[in-house]
């Protein structure tokens, strides 16, 4: 028998742009297990149908939606009486531009979501956005913040540093690489991140949705903050692999940058730089902890996670054995004794 509240709640309905993506399909099933009704808004849905089990049959629904056009949003936030922004990328290619996804397309969807009277708007940016950075990636967050707020003032903002968990394409990029070479080379070594847990971030953006922060700007960074080698090497011991960590000059990084991006452009975004741009090059290079003062976890009632605590629970499969190395290393130490 279904509990009453969660039946009430059921007549609410919340629209998740971005729904299927690494932070999206956790702030999905965090709605669905509030008894919300959820829309995942993306591009391709017949990729995203992974999505449905998040709750009962029907709770939860994919549906097509490009967020560089108006009628599409629209149709995507029709009857809604929530919206979560998750969309953003790290690398443009065609007409997803950073321009047209993290500046204009956030400020449409909040513009849309206030003419459809949407009571509350969660916005998700990232840690170190800026209106006068030299990167196209950190601006277009900056102005799609200030879109939103121009459009919609009640908003929630989200800003985290690196995000990692199951699916990251941070710690398991390094990982994987760890398992096929001796070297693992570095730019922006010293540079210091304050990663945070995915499911700190969704349990963030499910308050916002849920009316329980107030609106602003919060700045989500785990308990630990440290230097890229440092996390390399933390990495490394989880992994149980010993690898070099090779640090190099920034030059460097700007001509294999160069590369990539070249044949980018010069295939039409058919061979997509996967390696390092240009653009992710110069963020390397700057450090993305929260700023002193800043609004918070804290604020929002949530203890966020340590990277120790989870790391190894996805990282696993990168150990020299996998599953069972904790078993083989134990198994070493029974013969020694």
């Amino acid at each position: 028998m279904q509990h009453p509240g969660r039946a009430r709640s059921m007549s609410k309905l919340v629209t998740i742009f971005g729904g299927s993506g690494f932070v999206g399909r956790y702030v999905a099933r965090r709605m669905a297990k509030e008894g919300w009704r959820v829309r995942v808004a993306v591009r391709r849905p017949n990729e995203a149908l992974f999505v449905r089990p998040y709750g009962v049959v029907g709770q939860v629904e994919p549906v097509l939606c490009n967020i560089r056009d108006d009628a599409s949003v629209r149709a995507a936030l029709a009857g809604a009486d929530a919206v979560v922004n998750c969309v953003g990328i790290l690398n443009a290619v065609g007409k997803n531009s950073f321009d047209a996804v993290q500046a204009e397309g956030a400020g449409r969807v909040a513009r849309l979501a206030a003419e459809a009277g949407v009571t509350r708007l969660v916005h998700i940016s990232a840690l170190g956005a800026d209106r006068d950075s030299d990167s196209d990636y950190t601006r277009t967050k900056a102005e799609g913040e200030a879109a939103v707020l121009a459009a919609f003032p009640s908003a929630v903002i989200l800003r985290p540093s690196i995000i990692f968990g199951n699916e990251d394409g941070f710690f398991n990029r390094f990982a994987a690489m760890a398992r096929m070479t001796p070297v693992i080379p570095m730019f922006g070594a010293a540079t210091r991140f304050q990663p945070v847990h995915v499911e700190d971030v969704a349990a963030a953006a499910v308050k916002g949705a849920l009316g329980q922060a107030a609106p602003g700007i919060y700045e989500l960074g785990g308990p630990d903050a440290e230097s890229f080698h440092d996390l390399m090497k933390g990495m490394l011991h989880v992994i149980n692999r010993r690898r070099l960590l090779l640090p190099l000059p920034r030059f460097v990084g700007r001509l294999i940058a160069f590369g990539f991006d070249v044949v980018q452009a010069v295939t039409l975004g058919l061979i997509e730089n996967k390696v390092l741009t240009g653009d992710q090059l110069k963020n390397l290079y700057r450090d993305n902890v929260v700023a002193p003062g800043a609004r918070g976890f804290a604020d929002l009632g949530i203890q966020p996670a340590a990277m120790g605590a989870v790391l190894p629970d996805y990282l696993w499969p990168y150990r020299p054995s996998g599953q069972y190395d904790a078993i083989k290393a134990s198994a070493k130490n029974l013969r020694k004794a």
